[in-house]
């Protein structure tokens, strides 16, 4: 079975229904709860990364001292074309890592769920090729990429943060979003820090569980993608590593 390395940055942050689709799908999923203390391998021998959200910036070392050992891990997935998937505080990682810029409280936050729209880029990406030029995802951010790695690839934007969705060479994606988050999560959060934002709560989980449906069918399909690029790089290192033995 191919095998995830996943960095949690938070205690409620898990893989959530994401890492459910990956396993379904043949991926085993290796959880460190980098909050928690648990130590990150120097180098991992995984087919790939998947970072995961957190209330920090990509460099906050003082308050999250693992981020220096999570991006030197996507740094070198990178440079070895392993697959990453990045998702919020990890998209922006990714693009810290790969070249980019991010800015803490930039522009108007985004909670809850939230209309993207697909850019022309997406009809010939791996995981986003074919599906709704609209579609919506949760969000819970008030920071943001400010620009994209030079020669990243932008696949998804939404009306108050540009740079929703990219890809850097050709197997790692960073997203500002929430696929792994349902409507279930959108309930759970804090009402008062929700409404000292703007935002209503009850409306933000009315719109969830009415998006849930078509959003739900459309990450899924993502997920199964991107366990099939997990597992083809799995194939890969086999066979690499055969011809290493035979030789």
């Amino acid at each position: 079975m191919s095998r995830l390395l996943v960095v949690q940055n938070h205690r409620g942050g898990g893989p959530g229904r994401f890492g459910d689709w990956l396993v379904a799908d043949g991926v085993s999923l290796d959880v460190v709860r980098a909050y928690a203390g648990e130590p990150l391998p120097r180098r991992t021998e995984h087919d790939g990364v998947l970072v995961l959200g957190g209330g920090y910036l990509p460099d906050d070392d003082a308050r999250a001292p693992w981020l220096a050992p999570t991006r030197a891990l996507v740094a070198g997935a990178v440079e070895r074309g392993d697959p990453v998937f990045g998702i919020c505080l990890g998209g922006q990682l990714l693009a810290r890592v790969a070249g980019g810029t991010v800015r803490g409280e930039h522009g108007e936050p985004e909670f809850g769920s939230t209309p993207l729209t697909l850019r022309g880029e997406a009809g010939a990406d791996p995981l986003l090729a074919g599906l709704p030029e609209r579609v919506t995802a949760v969000e819970h951010h008030v920071d943001a990429v400010t620009a994209l790695p030079p020669g990243a690839t932008w696949l998804a934007s939404s009306e108050r943060c540009p740079y929703q969705a990219f890809r850097v060479g050709e197997r790692a994606w960073g997203v500002q979003f929430h696929p792994e988050a349902g409507a279930d999560r959108v309930g759970g959060w804090d009402a008062d820090r929700l409404r000292a934002r703007g935002f209503d709560p009850s409306e933000l989980l009315r719109r969830a569980e009415l998006d849930e449906p078509a959003a739900e069918a459309v990450w899924r399909e993502v997920a199964r993608r991107f366990a099939a690029v997990v597992r083809a790089g799995a194939a890969g290192h086999e066979s690499r590593g055969a011809r290493a033995v035979s030789s």
